[in-house]
């Protein structure tokens, strides 16, 4: 994506802020917002593995399905 960027300097010439059009600013944010759930998914989904790892070698009694879906 070619985003038309405009830069704001100081008296000295430095830098001070970047602009762009809302457009590209729009697609930015939702661009960032997928990355963020792709990224959110990704943790709890290693989190959920490393339960189930720890659930597998746990001498502690298991709780079937069953019983799980019966709490709920």
């Amino acid at each position: 994506m070619k985003i038309a960027l405009q830069y704001v300097n100081d008296g000295h010439g430095k830098v001070q802020a970047v602009q762009l059009p809302i457009n590209d600013w729009e697609k930015i944010m939702n661009r960032l917002k997928k990355y963020e759930q792709s990224l959110k998914l990704k943790s709890e989904l290693k989190e959920a593995f490393e339960q189930v790892a720890a659930l597998r070698n746990s001498k502690k009694p298991k709780q079937s399905l069953n019983e799980f879906l019966n709490e709920l």
